[in-house]
């Protein structure tokens, strides 16, 4: 009896909160109100947590999607003959079709984790994680929309943002081997002949495996989101825009604007062009390329993913290579 009861403590206990939740609420309402009171932050907390959920979800969802469909119907043959051998033609074709490719900085994790598990070389797949959020044509269309119809700060976004990306990779194929996942990952292994299957089971293989994804990835993204609706609360917004003066200080402000808001690449541009007569156009650039690239919930996500040393090495890269470039097109911007 003690034993089945130690084995289903957090059911238990999950009943328990979950009951005497209900009762607070519904059951004993005018005691609720009276002795509860919130204080506006938690709110805020509560908005902004739930707001980035519901905007990251249903990229992960396709994400996993995508990532189950891989795992069944995607074996190492193929990935062989789709990426070439030379580096520099594979980090352009991984980079190429992560431009193709409609997903956020979260719902490109898994997809991602599970190409390199299959086989696909680390520094592709960090051209396909960099630019599948970023230059996808969803992320064009909504620039293009957010400043006006100002083509512009399109195309800037999307060829800065993928000559960003090769450089990366190909720094990242010199300073890396192997694929850089954790061993502890828990991704579910099938066994070869799997693939010669029936299409219904394999299709339920899929599922089941984009099932099994989710909720090893979604925990993560939850950790992110609470972490990145704290920072939005308690962190003033105002303070860092004060201290952006001049077009170095600036663009530094605004990347670090972008990695703490952490935003849905699809409507950050709208946050952005908020800021237009604030900041240089340089500026919203390193806003618009960088937060794609890496924020904070998506950190958060990829050190659940990849070792550590290879995420911060990454992140080292990412943020160098985001604000030297930009500097360097300052003058032609």
């Amino acid at each position: 009896m003690i034993r089945r009861i130690e084995h289903n403590l957090a059911e238990i206990t999950g009943f328990i909160v979950l009951a005497s939740v209900i009762y607070l609420v519904v059951v004993n309402e005018r005691w609720t109100l009276k002795i509860i009171v919130l204080p506006d932050s938690l709110l805020a907390i509560n908005t902004i947590f739930l707001s980035i959920l519901i905007e990251a979800l249903p990229f992960v969802l396709i994400g996993v999607f995508i990532a189950g469909l891989i795992q069944v119907f995607v074996t190492e043959e193929h990935i062989k003959k789709l990426i070439p051998k030379n580096k520099l033609m594979a980090v352009g074709m991984s980079c190429m079709l992560g431009a193709l490719f409609p997903a956020c900085e979260c719902g490109i994790v898994p997809i991602v984790r599970k190409l390199v598990y299959k086989g696909v070389p680390i520094f592709a797949g960090v051209g396909f994680l960099l630019t599948g959020p970023l230059i996808n044509p969803i992320v064009i269309a909504s620039t293009y929309m957010a400043f006006g119809q100002d083509v512009r700060i399109a195309l800037w976004r999307m060829g800065l943002g993928l000559l960003i990306a090769i450089v990366i990779a190909m720094i990242i194929s010199f300073l890396f081997k192997g694929n850089q996942l954790k061993k502890t990952t828990n991704l579910p292994e099938l066994d070869q002949s799997t693939y010669r299957f029936p299409l219904l089971l394999r299709i339920k293989a899929m599922l089941i495996h984009s099932v099994d994804e989710f909720f090893d990835v979604a925990k993560y993204l939850i950790i992110g989101a609470m972490l990145a609706a704290f920072v939005q609360t308690y962190v003033s917004t105002n303070t860092l825009i004060g201290m952006g003066q001049g077009v170095v200080y600036s663009t530094a402000m605004m990347m670090g604007l972008a990695y703490l808001l952490s935003l849905c690449s699809e409507a950050d541009a709208f946050i952005g062009a908020s800021f237009r007569h604030v900041f240089p156009e340089t500026s919203l650039l390193g806003f618009l390329i960088y937060g794609p690239m890496l924020d904070l919930k998506n950190t958060i996500m990829m050190m659940a993913v990849f070792k550590l040393r290879f995420v911060v090495i990454l992140m080292v890269i990412i943020t160098l290579s985001v604000f030297g470039i930009l500097m360097f097109v300052h003058p032609w911007v």
